[in-house]
C-alpha cells in the first residue's frame, strides 16, 4: 500500500465500507479492529475489494522487489558474500555480525500523526533483528538523524525511542550522529538509519547450511508489523489509525537466543518487506522451499482491513506484508515440540510448515 493511500486513510474511518466515508476530516478517527472469534484465522482472508477497483500491488505503489533482487545481485559480483539478513566478519574465534536499516516510509506516518516517540524502536529492531538470524548477540548500535532545522525536543523523543529499543535488545545505544542541513529537508520532518553490530562464535553461527527436507517452519506471533505494514493485533479495543501504523516493530533478540540455546535452530528469516514469499527461501540451501499450511496461525483481523481498502490480492499479501509474523525459525522434528511447549503467553509460537524438495513457497 502507498504512502500516499495510508496517509489517507489516517484521516478516515476504517470501519466504513463507504468510499464516501473514507475522505474528509483531518481529525484522528477511531478504528474499531474486526472482532472474530476466538481461534486460529487463515492467513488468506477473504475480503471483498472495493468496487471494481484495480487491486493495489508493491509495484504499483512504488516499490519494486524484483529491480531490489537484481541490484542485491550486481552488487554481490562486487562484493562476494553479502546477501544474508547480516554480514559476517571473522574476529578471532567469533563472526562480527552487522546490519543496517531505516525505516522508510514509516517516517511519513510519524510525520502525519505526531507520533515521535517510538520510531527509534523500529529503527533498532530492523537491524538486531536481522543480525539475530545469526544467532549473534547484538553489542551495539548506532544512529543517524538527519533534517533540515533541528527540533531539540522532538529528536529527543526520536532518540528516547532507540533507547528503548536497545534496551529491548540488551546491547549498547554506543553513539550516533545528527546531521542538521538547511533546507534539504520539508519543515518538521528528518530521516533516520541504524547500524547494529553483534558476535556468535564461529562454531555455532547458524547459516541455514544444515537444513533437510522435513525440518519444521516454526514462526514467532508479534504484536505489530515491520515497517511497511505496522498494525497490531486485535484486542477488542478501538485505536486511532494513526496509532494502529505506528506500532513499534516488535523485537525478537531476547526471545530467540533463549530459543537457539535449547538446540535444533537450522536457520531464521526475519520478516520484512518481501513477505513470505520472498524471505523464506533465503535461509534454504539450493533445492529446498517451504510449504505453508495457511490456518496454521493467528492472523491479526486488521489484515482483511489492509485488504479490503487496497483490494489486495492474496498472493500480493503474502509477499508484501508479514500477515502477522515476523521471525521464521527452522528447526528439527526433534526440536519442534520442544520450542512449542516452551513458547507460550505473549511469547507464542506456531507451527506453519515444513521444509519439502523443490524451490519456493508453496501454500496450501
Amino acid at each position: 500500500m502507498s504512502t500516499d493511500r495510508l496517509l489517507h486513510l489516517l484521516r478516515a474511518p476504517a470501519a466504513s465500507s463507504s468510499p464516501a466515508a473514507r475522505r474528509g476530516s483531518s481529525n484522528p478517527q477511531r478504528l474499531r479492529l474486526p472482532q472474530l472469534a476466538y481461534g486460529v484465522r487463515r492467513a488468506s482472508v477473504a475480503c471483498s475489494g472495493s468496487g471494481g477497483d484495480v487491486g493495489m500491488t508493491y509495484k504499483s505503489a512504488g516499490v519494486d522487489i524484483d529491480a531490489g533482487t537484481e541490484l542485491v545481485r550486481r552488487i554481490a559480483k562486487m562484493a562476494p558474500g553479502i546477501g544474508g539478513f547480516g554480514g559476517l566478519f571473522p574476529w578471532g574465534d567469533d563472526y562480527l555480525v552487522a546490519g543496517t536499516d531505516g525505516v522508510g516510509t514509516k517516517l511519513k506516518l510519524a510525520f502525519e500523526s505526531g507520533i515521535h516517540d517510538t520510531i527509534g524502536i523500529d529503527l533498532v529492531a530492523m537491524s538486531v533483528n536481522d543480525i539475530v538470524t545469526s544467532g549473534a548477540k547484538p553489542l551495539f548500535f548506532l544512529d543517524y538523524f538527519a533534517t533540515s532545522k533541528l527540533d531539540v525536543d522532538l529528536a529527543e523523543k526520536v532518540i528516547k525511542g532507540i533507547v528503548d529499543g536497545c534496551q529491548q535488545s540488551d546491547c549498547a545505544l554506543l553513539g550516533g550522529e545528527t546531521a542538521e542541513m538547511p533546507g534539504f529537508y520539508a519543515d518538521g520532518e528528518y530521516d533516520l538509519s541504524g547500524f547494529a553490530v553483534g558476535a556468535v562464535k564461529k562454531d555455532k553461527v547458524i547459516d541455514g547450511k544444515n537444513i533437510i527436507e522435513g525440518d519444521v517452519l516454526i514462526v514467532l506471533a508479534k504484536s505489530g508489523l515491520s515497517l511497511n505494514d505496522q498494525l497490531p493485533r486485535n484486542d477488542g479495543l478501538e485505536t486511532t489509525v494513526g496509532e494502529a501504523l505506528m506500532a513499534p516493530t516488535v523485537i525478537y533478540v531476547k526471545q530467540v537466543l533463549e530459543i537457539i540455546s535449547r538446540g535444533g535452530v537450522k536457520g531464521l528469516a526475519h520478516i520484512t518487506g518481501g513477505g513470505f514469499t520472498d524471505n523464506i527461501p533465503r535461509v534454504f540451501p539450493s533445492g529446498l522451499g517451504a510449504k505453508i499450511f495457511t490456518g496454521s496461525w493467528e492472523v491479526p483481523p486488521v489484515f482483511q482491513w489492509i485488504q479490503y481498502v487496497g483490494n489486495i490480492e492474496d498472493a500480493e499479501m503474502r509477499r508484501t506484508f508479514n500477515m502477522g509474523i515476523g521471525m521464521v525459525l527452522v528447526v528439527s522434528k526433534e526440536a519442534a515440540d520442544s520450542v512449542l511447549k516452551e513458547s507460550q503467553g505473549s511469547n507464542r509460537a506456531y507451527c506453519i510448515g515444513e521444509v519439502v524438495k523443490g524451490e519456493g513457497v508453496h501454500y496450501i
